[in-house]
């Protein structure tokens, strides 16, 4: 029994030496979208001056990493994948710390305050999975654009008078008893703010997420692209990539209280 007794709390001493002396740290990438599979850095540091640590499992939300072992001051790093469901500014959950060192007996548990805070941005999802089989035939918009002459269609409308003889949809206006012209978006040289409230959704998550996409697709064509968000105006700006995580971020942020 006295040797029971002594095995116990040695191994106790030794579990309870295992777990001090960690800190850890999480890195998440900058672009952090809603309901996708984001790939996080886990970094581990034992801080103890000799004492190496053993079998440590760090767990975080709905994944977790092994560290076979941590030598004294000499950080490890693990990548886990989380999804984070929704939109807006977040925090990391405490990490749980945990080890079966020295024996398999007993799993012995801390805890460890994550402070960092990140912007988890709307899903890009592109405009045709929110139009319900809408079509251009009956003038629904199927992009967010400033009228033009050279790019895009965007969509098709009755002739008005003083549009350009090439817009007119010959073969459409033989149908109908008046001519249908086409609309473009403007050419991919000129400024465009996209308006939330005119991108095609049926709720504003949907408006949210097709603003998304479009910002990705139209800045890294290349593009000077804005954002109208109510009263709100973002100016368009050189298609830079810090340009493009603010607008993601103002979509974000969106309709969410201020802290």
């Amino acid at each position: 029994m006295a040797a029971m007794l002594g095995f116990m709390a040695v191994t106790g001493v030794l579990g309870w030496l295992n777990l001090r002396g960690l800190s850890a740290q999480v890195q998440l990438p900058d672009e952090v979208y809603a309901g996708t599979t984001t790939a996080v850095s886990v970094r581990l540091e034992n801080r103890k001056k000799i004492l190496p640590s053993f079998l440590i499992d760090v767990a975080l939300s709905s994944g977790s990493v092994w560290f076979l072992m941590l030598p004294p001051r000499r950080p490890e790093s693990e990548s886990l994948f989380l999804t984070f469901s929704s939109r807006g500014k977040r925090s990391l959950p405490s990490a749980t710390i945990s080890s079966r060192f020295p024996v398999n007996f007993f799993i012995r548990y801390t805890r460890l305050d994550l402070p960092a805070t990140f912007t988890v941005f709307p899903a890009p999802r592109p405009l045709g999975l929110f139009l319900q089989g809408g079509k251009p035939d009956t003038g629904e918009a199927v992009a967010a654009a400033a009228p033009g002459y050279e790019g895009d269609l965007a969509k098709i409308s009755d002739y008005r008078g003083g549009e350009p003889l090439k817009l007119i949809h010959w073969r459409l206006s033989a149908k109908h008893e008046v001519f249908k012209v086409k609309e473009l978006s403007a050419t991919a040289g000129e400024p465009l703010t996209l308006d939330l409230e005119r991108v095609p959704g049926r709720d504003l998550e949907q408006r949210l997420s097709a603003c998304s996409y479009l910002v990705n697709r139209l800045v890294k064509g290349g593009r000077q692209v804005g954002l109208r968000l109510g009263e709100k105006v973002i100016a368009p700006a050189a298609p830079t990539r810090a340009h493009r995580l603010k607008l993601l971020g103002e979509l974000a942020l969106y309709g969410q209280a201020e802290d």
